[in-house]
């Protein structure tokens, strides 16, 4: 049947909510739980594509609010991991389809936090390589918050109409959770969403407070393999070669070329060489030498650009370097490591941040410049943004950690950090009231 709720009637103003100290008051006491449940998970971090023990309470946990639960969605086509994304429908009459989405994978990073629950955990990656484990970039705060956030609605349904989605995301870190569940059919086996809803912890804003950006917020990411293919030999005799690694270094060279030269200065691009090998002995020159890349951009047709100078840059290098055709660079895009920017619809945005406002404070509710950073959370909207989406962040620190770090000049830790710590009983409170009030008034009757 045709979702005959638009998204555009949707965002109609409506009467302001007077801030709810009831609502306040229930966040509180679910609060002891969650934070238990959230050093829990804390302590027993999982990897992209191994979240198994993750999905499983997230799932136990949606199921005993009243949900209808479905997990091992989001199965790899190649069969190689099975899927951990869980997925909740509670269907509350007529009204509008939204889905609220939290990541659960974690980091191969060594915790360094010292903290009573702090993660040992070390586990083999996708290679088979054992490291450590940590949840360095807080999706166990999300995980948490969507708890507490099913909860509290399945509490609350006399005061919203429609059906509620809430998704359990497996490898965002890896960047192919969400294209996993769509192409599992989150929007054809599942009821398709009208509007989408997610936030993320941030280590540079304190705990009590929300952020948001209008427009694009977080860029595309494209990861790139590069090979550049010469003629080996003794480093004695260099002329007898076709050296790569002198052919890469001009390479490298030549890509900061792209962005200052190639690229209007309005449209934001980033070209990183994040990793470089080749060779294996002081005296002998290598055949090859091999380079990963990552490109982050706003709009399509700036990395579309991109890439086609990379190639171009990398087939000129070979040729200056006499290089035969046969032996030409290998310029490849990583497409199980690449995702679209988030854009955040505007009209949207404006209305949850008004939420945000009535709710938590217009001084705890801060508008935030666009950053390079990546996420997946892009693919909810799909190409070309047809499901409007919006996606917040969450003050995660302590005041006086952030006091303190502003007087020393030392930068807290950031996320991916080793020593990231979210202040929990504050970040959990302020996530649920948060993302329940805006669900209540993108849903109310």
């Amino acid at each position: 049947m045709k979702n005959i709720f638009s998204w555009a009637a949707l965002l109609v103003a409506v009467p302001a909510l007077a801030q709810n100290p009831a609502l306040t008051a229930q966040v509180d006491g679910q609060l002891p739980p969650l934070v238990r449940i959230y050093k829990k998970i804390h302590a027993a971090p999982e990897l992209s594509h191994h979240e198994e023990n993750t999905s499983a309470l997230l799932a136990g946990e949606l199921r005993s609010s009243g949900y209808t639960v479905w997990d091992h969605v989001g199965k790899y086509p190649n069969g190689r991991w099975p899927g951990y994304g869980v997925v909740a429908v509670l269907k509350n009459g007529k009204g509008p389809t939204v889905l609220v989405r939290a990541d659960m994978d974690a980091l191969p990073v060594e915790e360094q936090t010292g903290l009573p629950y702090a993660s040992h955990v070390r586990a083999a990656d996708d290679s088979g390589t054992e490291v450590p484990v940590m949840h360095a970039c807080g999706h166990d705060i999300h995980v948490t918050v969507l708890i507490g956030t099913a909860r509290m609605l399945a509490a609350l349904k006399n005061r919203w109409r429609g059906t509620l989605v809430l998704v359990g995301q497996p490898s965002e870190e890896k960047g192919d959770g969400a294209r996993a569940l769509l192409a599992d059919g989150l929007y054809t086996r599942f009821p398709k969403p009208d509007l989408a809803v997610a936030l993320h912890d941030f280590g540079e804003l304190e705990a009590g407070t929300v952020g948001y950006t209008s427009g694009y917020m977080l860029a595309g990411v494209t990861s790139v393999d590069v090979t550049i293919r010469g003629r080996g030999g003794h480093g004695a005799y260099p002329q007898s070669t076709k050296d790569p690694i002198v052919m890469a270094a001009e390479f490298i060279l030549a890509l900061q070329t792209i962005v200052s030269r190639e690229i209007t200065p309005t449209d934001p691009a980033v070209v990183t060489v994040g990793s470089i090998h080749g060779g294996t002995k002081y005296n002998i020159i290598p055949d090859e030498v091999k380079l990963q890349l990552t490109i982050r951009t706003y709009k399509p047709e700036v990395r579309r650009h991109i890439l086609d100078s990379l190639r171009r840059i990398a087939d000129g290098v070979a040729s200056m370097g006499g290089v035969p055709k046969d032996r030409a660079p290998l310029v490849v895009v990583n497409e199980s490591e690449a995702g679209l920017p988030v854009y955040n619809d505007p009209a949207l945005t404006d209305r949850v941040a008004a939420t945000l406002r009535r709710t938590l404070g217009t001084a705890n509710v801060i508008p935030l410049e666009r950053v390079m950073g990546g996420e997946d959370f892009g693919a909810y909207g799909l190409e070309g943004h047809q499901i409007p989406t919006v996606f917040f962040r969450l003050g995660a620190i302590d005041a006086g950690r952030i006091a303190q770090s502003r007087a020393s000049g030392e930068p807290l830790p950031s996320l991916h950090s080793s020593l990231f710590m979210p202040d929990p009983e504050p970040t959990i409170r302020t996530g649920v009231t948060a993302m329940t009030s805006v669900v209540l008034d993108l849903m109310k009757p």
